[in-house]
């Protein structure tokens, strides 16, 4: 058995949850998740039969995926309120899928370890077009969030991987 990666697995995705909620995918994005998190600012793009793209398709400020990173974090709690099912996010930081050696994927989430300083940490991530990032590391209690404008630019992902090592992993004790 193999792995391959494709986003539009995570736009088909969006039109299955948007068929099941009855609702336009960003409409319910809103609702179940955003609102609860005082998301306000979202950027859509969409197709060109105006499906809002699930996979690849949404900006959201900085502040924000870290909202996103902390909610998997606490298993889908945000301030005392069970906003993700709690079994659904242990499934999705779960291997789902092997992609090689050290890496595998759950639920749209990637895992695999980061090495700073020979010691190995334990990851799960999303991972967007040019290098973005957001992982959470359960081990140290530390959700990283590293923003680029790497897009075009060869291996993006490797380059941000390269930061999280060194500035983030590397900064401790």
């Amino acid at each position: 058995r193999s792995f391959g990666y494709c986003t539009a697995g995570s736009t088909t995705l969006g039109a299955v949850v948007q068929g099941a909620s009855k609702m336009a995918l960003q409409d319910f994005a809103q609702k179940a998740l955003f609102a609860p998190l005082g998301i306000t600012k979202t950027e859509w793009q969409f197709s060109p039969l105006g499906l809002a793209q699930g996979g690849g398709g949404l900006g959201l400020r900085s502040r924000d995926l870290l909202k996103l990173g902390q909610l998997l974090a606490n298993g889908g709690t945000w301030h005392g309120k069970q906003i993700l099912p709690a079994a659904w996010v242990k499934a999705s930081i779960s291997a789902q899928a092997q992609v090689d050696e050290q890496r595998n994927y759950g639920y749209l989430l990637w895992l695999y370890p980061y090495s700073a300083k020979g010691v190995t940490h334990q990851s799960y991530q999303m991972a967007g077009s040019g290098g973005n990032k957001v992982v959470v590391f359960p081990g140290l209690d530390i959700v990283a969030l590293v923003t680029t404008t790497n897009y075009g630019v060869r291996s993006p992902h490797q380059i941000t991987d390269k930061l999280i090592a060194e500035h983030i992993l590397g900064a401790l004790e």
